[in-house]
């Protein structure tokens, strides 16, 4: 073995020692195999070099300069906050599936009081950065400048545009279907006996929210025969408490189902039914949106229209690439399908139980 390689062990950078034999038990290969992977020879398949670079990783080991991945590059991922896990769920799928493609991933995130996404843009930039995705962004309110992205494109900066749409800027954008998703979440607590169905979502002037109140307003006429549903829309902040500010104004109209437009304003929703001494499901029943990490471990675990975050996060990426790669950018959206995930939050409505 050449040179820092030619010992049967060698020192981590905590000061403890590795034997090549610990490394060959972690990978489940021999001594000679694991010299062989250090030093770059052949005659070792992918498989194998892989479950040697993987044991290298997990005990603290060093890549060796020769065997250290170079990046393809550096791709920008703007979020406006990670508070609300569906953020960093969708930050893990994109950078998973930027890493798998040799790209470095940096994160940006916007904080309250905290740099603006125009900053961030600027410092990604100066960075030189490949590409940028941005992941609801200014592009999903309707009241901010599209000219923002529209510079980027001139400059020749690959961007993809997730949750949100806009028809002046040239560039593909990734949205999960968030009519369908309203129309689910209705269809649901109907099915269930509900006819007092509430909307709990954001501010009116987002994408997003534009959409939802389409679906709703669309499934309401057509389910239930109900065209006037101007009360029965609450706006409020996507938070917690904001879904508990909507909900409480829902619960005094009389609603016995709440469609939310995001898991944490379903968990707010739930709160202010406790409030008021009403039971989920027994007397309310609740529904959520994106189906975020660890929302099925709630009391009650919540009923939600799950957002396809793993098909969305590759397909950006997959857009992203072909950008960097040449191909020219479309203004496209590609639209993907939500799918209703019944847990425990959601029972039988008032006209069952007549």
């Amino acid at each position: 073995m050449d040179g820092e390689l030619a010992q049967t062990s060698r020192s981590r950078s905590d000061g403890t020692t590795i034997r090549l034999a610990d490394i060959a038990a972690q990978a489940g290969v021999s001594e000679a195999t694991v010299s062989r992977v250090l030093n770059g020879k052949p005659s070792v398949s992918q498989s194998t070099r892989q479950a040697v670079l993987t044991a290298l990783d997990l005990m603290g080991y060093e890549r060796p300069q020769r065997l250290r991945q170079r990046s393809n590059g550096l791709i920008g991922l703007v979020t406006p906050e990670l508070d609300n896990p569906i953020f960093p769920a969708f930050a893990q799928a994109i950078e998973k599936a930027l890493t798998q493609h040799g790209y470095t991933p940096v994160l940006c995130t916007q904080l309250p009081g905290g740099a603006p996404e125009d900053e961030f843009t600027e410092l990604l930039m100066d960075r030189g950065v490949s590409g940028i995705v941005f992941v609801s962004g200014l592009h999903a309110d309707t009241t901010a400048k599209m000219d923002r992205y529209t510079r980027l494109i001139e400059r020749g900066l690959p961007i993809v545009l997730l949750d949100g749409y806009s028809e002046r800027v040239e560039a593909p954008f990734i949205s999960p279907d968030d009519r369908a998703a309203a129309r689910l979440a209705v269809q649901h607590l109907a099915d269930l006996g509900h006819e007092r169905i509430g909307l709990a979502v954001g501010p009116r002037r987002f994408v997003p929210v534009i959409r939802k109140i389409e679906g709703y307003r669309r499934a309401m006429s057509q389910l239930l025969g109900v065209t006037d549903v101007d009360e029965l829309i609450s706006h409020s902040l996507f938070s917690v408490e904001g879904g508990q500010a909507a909900a409480a104004q829902l619960l005094a109209r009389g609603c016995t189902g709440i469609v939310c437009a995001s898991d944490l304003m379903a968990l707010g929703a739930i709160r202010a039914c406790r409030d008021r001494g009403l039971s989920v499901p027994g007397e309310v029943s609740v529904v959520g949106f994106d189906d975020s990490p660890l929302i099925a471990f709630t009391d009650p675990p919540l009923t939600t229209v799950r957002k396809p975050i793993g098909a969305m996060a590759s397909a950006a990426v997959a857009t992203l690439l072909e950008e960097i790669n040449g191909v020219r950018a479309k203004h496209v959206e590609l639209m993907f399908q939500p799918e209703l995930v019944v847990r425990r939050s959601t029972g039988s409505g008032p006209l069952v139980n007549r």
